[in-house]
Formats: C-alpha cells, structure tokens, sequence
C-alpha cells in the first residue's frame, strides 16, 4: 500500500453524542465497534441543554427553584451519560467530555477531535437532549455516519458511492477513502436522465479511475431514472451488491433557524434500510 493510501486507510477519533440509560446504547455499540475496527480513539460527548420554561396559565412557576432543579437534573443525567458510555465503550482507548448546549451544535464544536461521528437516524424530538442528525451533517464540517434504528455492526465489505458532479459529492467521496479502503466491493453509481447517460458516464469513470490510483478497486454504473426514483436505484444497487454502506453527498439549507435537506437526502434520512456516511 503506498504512502499515501496508507495515511487515509485509519481513522484518528470516533466521535459520539451518549445519552443516560439505553437511549444511545446502539449508537454508541455502533461507534465503538468502527473505532475498533479502525484502532481509532472513540470519543463520548455528554451535552444537554436547559429547556425554556413553560409556565402554565393556572399557577405560578417559581422559576429560581426550577432553575435549581433543571440544573441538577442535567449534571445527574451527565453522569448518568458518562456511566452508560463506559459500559457500552468496550475497553477500547477513550476520551469523555461534557457540554452544557445543544447536542448537534456540541457535537459540531467537538468535531475538530475526530474524523467521523456517528449518529441515529431517528433520535428523540427533543433537541435539547438528543442530536438532530440533520443539524449535525450540515454544521459539523465532518463525515458523519448515520446508524439505522436496530442496525446489524457495520460490516462495510461492499459500499455504495452516490455520485452526482457536485461539491458535496465530491467531498463524501473524499471523506469515504478510510471506509473504501477496507472494502471488498465499491460501486460508483449515478442516476440520471437518458440525454445526459453519456457525460456521466464519463463522470463515474473517472471516480472510478482516481479511486484506483488511491489504491481503491471499483466498478461504475449509470442508472436512468427520475429524480424521484434515485433513491430506489440506490437502495437496489445496494441490495444486489449486499453493500451495507451507502456514501453520498448531503444537500441542504437553512430555514427559519433550522437544516432542511434537499429531496434525495432527506429520503435517504428518513427511510434509512443500511448505514449512510454523509458530506456537506
């Protein structure tokens, strides 16, 4: 292997948000087996917010005294958090840290630790407790790997490449080189209409040209298909190469103070069959 395929074959840190309990027990098996497997350093973050105080209409809210209680509500539940990490670590090499904020805007500010994090693809709805993975892929500045609900380890011996000539997709595949080179199989695949099925191929030829000069061995394939049907070319690609990882850029924007993402990826997000490894 040369030089410098050697240098993008390892990840540094894992990087993963715990909550109390088992509310992120299969997140963070999730992160500790890819740092295992990576001999990465994995990297808890225990974050939660005070939520605003709601008062009702028929009685009197003594705030100070609520004050008090959330306060010591939250360092309990950091604890609690730091305990569960522990467990569930495996005796790997680890860091712990703590945040009082949100945790997709902690786990933005912690990303300069690691080289990926890991997050569930349906968290809780409070976003003062659990990570909006849609604010994190698109405030982070790193790759993040979205777990699906009661996923099977990440085995990552067949990968799928989503490619679109964008920068996002060209930054996911960047992003994806310690995932690729570990893999067996990796399609570059792309949907497009039947007009532009030419100049695209001639796209994914060339990923699949500079990947091997990465020390990187892939197949390319173009699909023709609505733009409501890349999706559903994705997952079958998957599904025929037993890829459990699909790797695509993340397309998004800013709306009224939070991140919306663009059709395909906010699919991707929301019907989430295998793992996905995420660049904006």
């Amino acid at each position: 292997m040369s030089e410098i395929s050697a240098n993008t074959s390892a990840l540094g840190g894992v990087l993963v948000h715990v909550e109390p309990g088992d509310a992120s027990r299969g997140r963070v098996q999730t992160a500790a087996a890819l740092a295992k497997s990576m001999g990465a350093r994995l990297i808890g973050l225990g974050a939660e917010m005070m939520q605003p105080l709601v008062a009702s209409p028929y009685g009197g809210v003594n705030t100070a005294d609520w004050v008090v209680a959330m306060n010591k509500q939250i360092e309990e539940d950091l604890v609690a958090a730091q305990t569960a990490f522990n467990r569930d670590a495996g005796g790997l090499d680890t860091e712990w840290r703590t945040m009082r904020e949100m945790p997709a805007r902690a786990l933005a500010a912690v990303a300069r630790t690691a080289d990926v994090i890991v997050v569930s693809a349906h968290p809780q709805t409070n976003y003062y407790r659990a990570a909006d993975p849609a604010e994190v892929v698109m405030r982070s500045g790193r790759p993040v790997l979205v777990a699906p609900d009661k996923a099977e380890p990440l085995k990552g011996e067949a990968v799928v490449i989503a490619w679109k000539d964008t920068r996002e997709a060209r930054r996911a595949l960047q992003d994806s080189l310690p995932f690729l080179h570990r893999a067996k199989q990796v399609l570059v695949l792309a949907v497009c209409n039947e007009d532009e099925a030419g100049a695209v191929q001639h796209q994914v030829d060339d990923v699949v040209a500079y990947l091997g000069r990465r020390g990187v061995v892939a197949t390319s394939k173009v699909s023709i298909a609505a733009d409501a049907g890349v999706v559903g070319e994705l997952n079958a690609a998957a599904q025929a190469t037993g890829a459990d990882l699909i790797v695509a850029g993340a397309y998004g924007q800013s709306r009224l103070r939070e991140w919306v993402f663009g059709g395909v990826t906010r699919t991707l997000m929301d019907e989430p069959g295998r793992y996905l490894l995420l660049s904006h």
